[in-house]
């Protein structure tokens, strides 16, 4: 089954740009591209930076070796393209000196991002894929249909393979094998990590610390790392797309607090199949942890994909008053309470962060309004 995605592909590839495709592992760039080609009348030439030969082209950089290789051709897409040297400057040679289409996708942002920007300043498009949105589900479902799903989206997440897969049991399986096999592939490949046993209980501790403040030095003697260690560990997971952090509002009022951040991942059922917890919604002790999960996940992946310029926070003060999230635009702001149930629609912490920011806006999210506010 084919989803449409946030992109349109024929919209946005240049001749005059690369068009670069980052995200996690498996989900959807490779099928994108494809599905785009299939339906292009563009003579198009798949390559993989997976394969020898392609890297030892690749990393040569010769204009005519180049040039014979793409002859007869109009576009360009080279999957996998972190796993080239240099990447960079040939992909300059060909957007400079051939009149082609070049679309190029990695896994690794950091790695591919590193080795393609310098030489392509002022001649990339960049693009990130993440699993599934509602956003995009919305073409298929109608609403009622998307919220009969809630319960299952947000238990065993939103990556493609497991949205088709035929039953429960296959969507663990999928999950608990990306985790065990996919998850940190990027992370071990480029990043020299000592001990990956505590890189993993680094990973269980914050999947059950969602929507709670993270010390760094807490996690630290949890895991038995000094706390430089886990700032890098944080930081590569970041990079990696298992994790966005978020950091607290203030504009400087006395009683806000700042120092310390808050983790979620980007998808819920890597969360879930992190602590083996697969329950029914209904079951869970930890059902509000993962609806605002979920509802963070949903909100970056609109912001992302409708280049919004939004930034997310949460907002505590030293009176334990707290709000979930804080959606900043320019000079507008949002105030936004996040609850499972729609009858708990009371929050004190929303009338003292209106009475300290008089023009914020405010609203209370829930399963009932979930769509209205990420779709």
């Amino acid at each position: 089954m084919f989803f449409d995605r946030a992109y349109a592909l024929q919209k946005l590839i240049s001749k005059k740009r690369v068009l670069l495709i980052y995200g996690p592992r498996r989900v959807g760039k490779t099928t994108l591209v494809k599905h785009f080609i299939k339906q292009s009348k563009l003579r198009c030439k798949y390559d993989s930076g997976d394969f020898v030969h392609t890297r030892l082209l690749f990393e040569e950089a010769d204009f005519r070796k180049l040039k014979e290789y793409m002859e007869g051709y109009d576009l360009l897409f080279l999957d996998e393209a972190q796993q080239i040297r240099n990447i960079g400057q040939a992909l300059k040679l060909m957007v400079d000196e051939m009149s082609v289409y070049v679309i190029a996708s990695g896994s690794s942002s950091f790695d591919l991002r590193h080795q393609a920007g310098e030489p392509l300043t002022g001649r990339k498009r960049t693009l990130l894929l993440y699993p599934m949105s509602l956003m995009e589900l919305r073409k298929k479902y109608n609403p009622h249909e998307l919220r009969e799903k809630l319960p299952d989206l947000m238990t065993y997440g939103m990556y493609p393979e497991v949205l088709v897969a035929a039953s429960k049991k296959e969507k663990m399986m999928i999950l608990n094998e990306m985790v065990d096999s996919y998850l940190l592939k990027d992370v071990f490949a480029l990043e020299r990590i000592k001990s990956p046993a505590h890189f993993v209980d680094l990973l269980r501790l914050l999947a059950l610390q969602v929507g709670h403040e993270v010390s760094l030095h807490e996690l630290s003697r949890q895991i038995h790392v000094d706390v430089k260690t886990v700032g890098r560990y944080l930081d590569l997971l970041e990079k990696a797309f298992v994790i966005k952090k978020v950091g607290g509002f203030s504009s400087n009022l006395r009683n806000e607090i700042t120092a310390k951040a808050k983790y979620y991942f980007l998808d819920t059922g890597i969360r879930n199949a992190l602590i083996a917890s697969f329950q029914p919604l209904n079951q869970r002790s930890d059902a509000g942890t993962l609806f605002e999960n979920f509802v963070f996940s949903e909100k970056w992946k609109q912001i992302t994909y409708k280049e919004s310029p939004a930034t997310l926070y949460f907002w505590r003060t030293h009176q334990q008053q707290e709000i979930d999230m804080i959606v900043k635009t320019g000079t507008k702001i949002r105030a936004v309470e996040i609850k499972l149930n729609p009858k708990n629609r009371k929050s004190g912490a929303l009338k003292a962060f209106k009475e300290a920011y008089k023009n914020a806006e405010t609203s209370i999210v829930h399963m009932e309004n979930l769509l209205s506010f990420v779709v």
